[in-house]
């Protein structure tokens, strides 16, 4: 199978932090490659020098010649003041410009430059494309072409920029953290492309779901090394378990040696006269080997969570709506002690517009909450942390609690709190505005918890946290003693918490659904399959005298004059569109803007046309 990749020796620090050190794997044509480590180890910045963005500080990245590469950065950029549509041809492929140039010409109404810009279209076969982009925006649910990116939300930004790579059909697709915003619905939707995309991936997620079901391979990248595991996720976890088990019996077995060697490096010099120098130098080579840590530094979630009474809240007949969207209609539920609940749905249907109404932070329009006196709320919110970025990590955590209380009278300060999140002495005063996204989240997380929250509202805590660290909150929520609402597009970490399901869906209305996502998936399957067969199914014999009446009545006089007609009407706007492909092609100019706008109607009158004459064909 051919190399596509081939990467050499890479190296790439940051100061004295080394991320990686002499990594060297390749990748061939048709890997599907997850790249999985903790948080601040240099996932995104390998990926980053993959794509051309920055700079190693020593090896070799080499792709082979004529690969085209699709690059989706964690953060999408877009030019400020752009449209979806605009955002979504920027880039250097023949067909995005030609599509964009006859885009820009149509706006303008200058005749010559539309003339010029069909014919480049032709060229460049980009008629196709042009209606490819369109579809696949639409399919995102980016139905406003012209909306400005500036005003786009996180989640419509993201599904842009997967968009903008997609619609190129690249070769070689690098991902950064691809379902990271994005609704479930369209993260199924992009799992099963990449499933079928013949299209060679390397990405980063945390999504376990999403690795295990798309990746044949994974890269660890661990102590600044590289190991790859032939296999999923699954795969991975198993082997592993297993290579760190036989490093440490191999680090144990050196430490052994080291301590015999030291003892005969320790004798009086004239002792060793003689000796082989070999012995020596392996003494310092068995030094240097047992120095390697195999301790995993982890996030240690170990505060309790204060008392809750019996009465957690009740919402009766809560309605909110904004102008013609309506939020909530009529919504009555009672919480119960110790639930875990999972609120999901589309982008934009008010997932969080719903958990801030139920903490005071946004009134309802009717209905009232009343939420018991012991209920103390923990916010997780994916907005992120609301410090002056101009402080430091260990003054903000500080400000908010002199010590904090873990349970069982212990009692620690905050800078003993931050290490328990992976924040070192240094790193404690590191200044807010300069953390990474896995950073500025444990800090987030830590803010939270330490509070003693007895009811967690958790919006999307799983972007930007490490799978180990998801891990260690997963273990946390389920042995937490009060409540849990989560929002979140993690399809693995729903599965592991919540008890039940608030499907919210349009039109205000909310689902209570008995089970884990992974149970509310498989029932609407089962639904789709039970509604596919029902329509499929062979109605009950009919006598032959109805028989005949059936036949007579499937397609009626008007309907089969109506058949006709079409097939006429069809192949004259075939002529028709012909002739003005023709014209086009030689460069006629007279009343081109018409021409173009009667080209563009005869396309729509087809598809209209076409779909009723396939309608009328099923019948006949």
């Amino acid at each position: 199978m051919a190399i596509l990749l081939n990467i050499e020796e890479l190296t790439k620090s940051y100061g004295d932090r080394i991320l990686f050190h002499d990594i060297t794997f390749g990748v061939n044509e048709g890997d599907k490659i997850g790249i999985v480590a903790k948080n601040g180890t240099g996932k995104t910045t390998l990926l980053r020098v993959l794509a051309g963005e920055e700079s190693q500080d020593s090896g070799t990245v080499t792709f082979r010649n004529g690969v085209r590469v699709g690059y989706l950065a964690q953060t999408p950029d877009f030019r400020a003041g752009a449209s979806v549509i605009e955002a979504a041809l920027d880039s250097d492929d023949p067909q995005a410009i030609a599509v964009r140039e006859y885009e820009d010409a149509l706006a303008s109404g200058d005749e010559e430059r539309q003339t010029k810009a069909i014919h480049t279209m032709e060229t460049a076969a980009a008629w196709d494309f042009q209606d490819r982009m369109k579809q696949l925006l639409t399919l995102l649910g980016l139905t406003d072409l012209h909306a400005c990116v500036d005003r786009l939300s996180g989640g419509q930004r993201k599904r842009l920029a997967l968009a903008r790579v997609i619609i190129r059909n690249p070769d070689f697709l690098i991902l950064d953290e691809p379902t990271n915003h994005l609704d479930i619905g369209v993260i199924e939707w992009l799992e099963n492309y990449l499933k079928r995309s013949r299209a060679t991936l390397l990405m980063v997620t945390h999504d376990r779901y999403f690795l295990d079901r798309v990746c044949t391979k994974i890269i660890e990248i661990d102590n600044t090394s590289a190991y790859t595991y032939e296999g999923n996720y699954d795969y991975y976890l198993r082997r592993r378990a297993e290579r760190i088990e036989a490093m440490a019996a191999e680090l144990a077995k050196v430490r052994n040696t080291l301590r015999r060697e030291q003892e005969w490096m320790s004798r009086q010099p004239q002792a060793r006269a003689g000796k082989a120098k070999f012995r020596i130098d392996s003494f310092y080579d068995l030094k240097e080997r047992s120095r390697v840590n195999l301790t995993e530094k982890n996030v240690r979630l170990d505060a309790k969570s204060s008392y809750i009474g019996s009465k957690i809240f009740e919402a009766e007949g809560i309605c909110k709506r904004f102008g013609d969207k309506i939020i909530l209609d009529d919504f009555t539920y009672t919480f119960a002690r110790g639930e875990k609940v999972g609120l999901i749905g589309a982008n934009g249907v008010g997932k969080s517009t719903f958990i801030k109404m139920l903490q005071g932070l946004l009134p309802a329009d009717s209905g009232q909450w009343n939420v018991g006196e012991t209920v103390r709320f923990g916010y997780y919110s994916q907005d992120g942390l609301s410090f002056d970025e101009n402080k430091r990590v260990v003054d903000a955590v500080t400000e908010l609690a002199e010590d904090i209380y873990l349970g069982g009278g212990e009692r620690i300060a905050p800078m003993q709190y931050l290490q328990r999140f992976l924040f070192s002495p240094a790193d404690q005063q590191k200044y807010i505005h300069t953390l990474s996204g896995g950073e500025r989240c444990r800090l987030h997380l830590a803010t939270v918890l330490m509070q003693q929250p007895n009811f967690l509202i958790l919006d999307e805590p799983t972007n930007d946290l490490d799978i180990i660290t998801l891990g260690i909150l997963e273990e946390y929520l389920a042995q937490f003693k009060g409540c849990v609402i989560v929002i979140s597009h993690d399809r693995y970490f729903l599965d592991n918490i919540v008890d039940h399901i608030f499907v919210m869906e349009s039109a205000g209305v909310i689902k209570d659904f008995p089970g884990n996502y992974s149970d509310y998936r498989e029932w609407l399957d089962m639904r789709a399959r039970e509604l596919s067969a029902a329509e499929k199914a062979p109605a009950s014999k009919p006598q032959p005298e109805r028989q005949r009446a059936e036949r007579k009545e499937k397609l009626s006089y008007k309907e089969r004059m109506e058949f006709e007609a079409l097939g006429k009407e069809i192949e004259q706007l075939d002529q028709e569109k012909t002739a003005l492909e023709e014209y086009f092609n030689a460069g006629g100019d007279d009343d081109i803007n018409a021409k173009s706008q009667r080209y563009n109607e005869i396309k729509d009158l087809l598809d209209e046309k076409e779909l009723r004459w396939l309608e009328l064909s099923e019948k006949a």
